[in-house]
C-alpha cells in the first residue's frame, strides 16, 4: 500500500516536496499511524498546525455539523458561524474586524494591501514600502514572498515585487535607518518560526512600537506561526504588551482546516471598503466552524495554560540535553515553539528521530524545530529527550 501510494504522488503531484518515506493514514491527540499501522509521536504537528492534536473530536463534530448544514454560498451574503468567528477574534485581541481567507500567505497578502491602501486613501499614496526583517518568512505568493527576507526561497521567481526593505531583526539602529519618505510600515513576526526560532530582544517589539508611532507608520505582526496559542498566549505579542495596527493568523486557526485571517485596528480596518478586496473561500461556515469550536477550545479548557507549563518543561529538558552534548550550541523559544541551534547539520538527526517513531524538523540547516500539538504531556517530551540523546550520542 505505502509503495503503490508513494509511486501515485511521485507520478501525479508536483514535485514542490522532498518527501519523507512514509504515508500517514490516520492521527489520534499527538500521533499518527502510516500505513503500514507504525505509530509515531508528532512534534511538529503539521508546521505549529494541529495545536489540539489530530482529530480532535469537538473539531470534528462542529465539522461534520456545518458541512451537514450548509457548505458554502460566498461572501455575497451573511453567515452565522463567519460572523461568530469574527467577534470571538476580534473580542480576544486589539482588533475591530477580520478579513478572512484560506492560509497565511494570502493573510499576509492581505495586511500588505490594507497598510498600502490606509496611506493611498490618506492622499498619501508615496507612502508604501514596508520594512521588513531579515531571515523572515511571510509566505509564497508574489507580495508574501517578496516581503521575506531569505533569498533562497525567491530564486528563480526574479523579479520580486518592489516596496520592501530589509534590515536584521533585533537591530533598532537598522530600522532607524532604513527608513524614508516612502516608507508606510513595518511587519515582522514576534518570533522568527522558519528563521530559526528567534527570540525578540527584551525592548525590541516595545521600541518598534514607539517607532512606528512617532513616523506614522503602520505596525504589522506575522502571527501565523505564533498565534492561537503556540507560546503560551493566543498571541504571542501579549507576552511583550505591544500591539500591532494589524495581525495575520493561518496555521492552527481551524486546526488543520485551511483559514487565514488578517485583523485590523479601529482606525485601520474601514481602508477595506466594499471592493477592496475579497476571497471566495474566505470564512466558509464549515471552515468557520472549524475555526469558532477552535478558539472555543483554546480559551475554555486550559490548554494555553498547559502550554506555557509544558512549554518551560520542555526547555529545561533541552537545555539538560544541551549540557551533555556539545553539538547542541544554543536552545530557544517560547512555549510550545523550540529550537535547537546544533554547530552541523540536522537533517540526519530528523531521519534518525523518524525511523525511532518521532516527527521533527529541520529548519536552517542546522536547527531542529519543535511545534508539538499543545497537548502534549511531559512524558511524550521524556520520550522524546530519551531518543534525542541516545541518536545525539552516536554523531
Amino acid at each position: 500500500m505505502t509503495i503503490e501510494t508513494k509511486k501515485l504522488a511521485d507520478t501525479y503531484i508536483a514535485g514542490t516536496y522532498a518527501r519523507f518515506p512514509i504515508v500517514l493514514a490516520k492521527g489520534s491527540g499527538c500521533n499518527v499511524w502510516d500505513e503500514e499501522g507504525r505509530q509515531y509521536t508528532d512534534f511538529i504537528a503539521g508546521i505549529a498546525v494541529c495545536n489540539l492534536g489530530h482529530a480532535h473530536p469537538r473539531v470534528a463534530q462542529a465539522v461534520s455539523d456545518q458541512a451537514g448544514t450548509l457548505c458554502h454560498v460566498s461572501n455575497l451574503y451573511y453567515t452565522r458561524p463567519q460572523a461568530e468567528l469574527a467577534r470571538a477574534l476580534v473580542e480576544r485581541c486589539f482588533a475591530a474586524r477580520a478579513f478572512f481567507c484560506n492560509s497565511g500567505a494570502e493573510a499576509n497578502e492581505a495586511a500588505i494591501k490594507i497598510t498600502r491602501k490606509y496611506f493611498s486613501d490618506r492622499k498619501q499614496p508615496e507612502k508604501f514600502r514596508i520594512i521588513s526583517m531579515r531571515q523572515s518568512f511571510h509566505g509564497r505568493t508574489m507580495a508574501a514572498l517578496s516581503a521575506t527576507g531569505q533569498d533562497k526561497i525567491k530564486q528563480g521567481f526574479d523579479p520580486v515585487l518592489s516596496g520592501f526593505d530589509f534590515v536584521p531583526f533585533n537591530d533598532m539602529a537598522a530600522l532607524e535607518n532604513a527608513l524614508t519618505p516612502e516608507t508606510c510600515g513595518v511587519m515582522l513576526e514576534p518570533v522568527q518560526g522558519e528563521g530559526g526560532v528567534v527570540c525578540p530582544a527584551e525592548g525590541y517589539l516595545d521600541a518598534v512600537r514607539d517607532f512606528c508611532d512617532r513616523h506614522d507608520l503602520l505596525l504589522i505582526f506575522d502571527e501565523v506561526q505564533t498565534g492561537m496559542g503556540r507560546t503560551g498566549k493566543l498571541f504571542a505579542h501579549e507576552h511583550f504588551k505591544v500591539a500591532p495596527d494589524v495581525m495575520t493568523l493561518a496555521k492552527a486557526l481551524a486546526n488543520g482546516f485551511p483559514m487565514g485571517a488578517m485583523l485590523a485596528s479601529e482606525r485601520v480596518a474601514p481602508a477595506f471598503s466594499p471592493g477592496a478586496h475579497a476571497s471566495t473561500f474566505g470564512g466558509t461556515p464549515v471552515i468557520s466552524a472549524a475555526a469558532l469550536e477552535t478558539v472555543r477550545i483554546l480559551t475554555e479548557e486550559g490548554i494555553i495554560a498547559q502550554c506555557a507549563a509544558n512549554g518551560d518543561y520542555f526547555k529545561k529538558r533541552l537545555a539538560w540535553l544541551q549540557e551533555r552534548h556539545t553539538c547542541i550550541e544554543d536552545v530557544r523559544g517560547i512555549g510550545l515553539l523550540c529550537g535547537v541551534k546544533l554547530d552541523r547539520p540536522g537533517s540526519k538527526i530528523v531521519t534518525a528521530c523518524l525511523e525511532r517513531g518521532f516527527l521533527i524538523n529541520c529548519i536552517q540547516e542546522n536547527i531542529l524545530r519543535f511545534a508539538p500539538p499543545l497537548i502534549v504531556t511531559p512524558a511524550e517530551i521524556d520520550a522524546l529527550i530519551e531518543c534525542l540523546d541516545q541518536i545525539l550520542q552516536t554523531l
